[in-house]
């Protein structure tokens, strides 16, 4: 294969369920699954709104959610994104039916979702259900204090390069369709800041950017110019949630 080749945009096999409901017993997944509904998510379509009840959970599949923490009723900050790893709704098992968060699709796919009475039915059945869910949320909880932290004292460029990591392990493609002042309101920072990062991860030859399009070129060195706070997230999940982390 030559150089080219190789970096030609290929996709990725998509799993063809959510890694967090494969992880249930045997029994309490085919229970579970038997009440949910396979819906087909439509890119920047919104699912929930701050102060609006939540009245589906979602399990993607091969699609992703961004929750966006707003901020003056103006700006926000992309807080979670959640692919095939997790789950939307979190709130629900807490006992929680008000979302605070704008939350809408940014990777078109496919989800499994279920509705809130249901849902809460499962967690009073299902022990093993309320338990794997304990663990996510604390896994929840401990990335967003990693993004809080991150998005204090790493510069913009390292930030961009864990957020584009983040997306291409859900996308199962090598591009990435996002424009600049998207990337600017999911990382909270000003056009010119995003557009001063990608030209320098571009200008690397670790991705390349074209008419709202970003292809990633080089995954290696995209992790080596990213901020340890993509491995710390990677392995958090792993850790907690019983699986193996391995670096490419």
């Amino acid at each position: 294969m030559n150089l080219a080749e190789a970096r030609m945009p290929h996709k990725r096999r998509a799993p063809e369920t959510n890694s967090l409901l494969e992880a249930l017993p045997q029994k309490d997944r085919r229970h579970f699954l038997a009440g949910c509904e396979t819906v087909e998510l439509v890119l920047s379509e919104v699912l929930c709104e701050p102060g609006e009840s939540v009245r589906h959970v979602y399990f993607p599949t091969d699609s992703y959610i961004s929750l966006v923490k707003p901020i003056d009723g103006h700006f926000g900050l992309e807080v979670a994104l959640v692919g095939y790893e997790g789950m939307h709704g979190i709130a629900l098992a807490l006992g929680v039916d008000i979302s605070q968060s704008h939350v809408l699709v940014q990777g078109a796919g496919h989800a499994l979702r279920m509705a809130a009475a249901p849902f809460r039915r499962e967690l009073r059945l299902s022990p093993a259900l309320q338990k794997l869910l304990n663990r996510y949320i604390y896994v929840c909880l401990c990335q967003l204090e990693q993004t809080a932290a991150c998005t204090r004292f790493h510069v913009v460029e390292a930030r961009l390069a864990r957020w584009l990591l983040m997306t291409h392990d859900r996308t199962f493609s090598d591009e990435l369709h996002i424009t600049h002042e998207f990337l600017a309101f999911m990382l909270g920072v000003r056009r010119v800041g995003i557009t001063k990062a990608a030209g320098s991860l571009q200008k690397r030859k670790l991705i390349r950017y074209s008419r709202g399009i970003i292809t990633v070129l080089d995954r290696r060195g995209l992790e080596t110019a990213s901020c340890d706070c993509y491995w710390a997230d990677r392995t958090t999940y792993d850790h907690v949630m019983g699986r193996e982390t391995a670096r490419h």
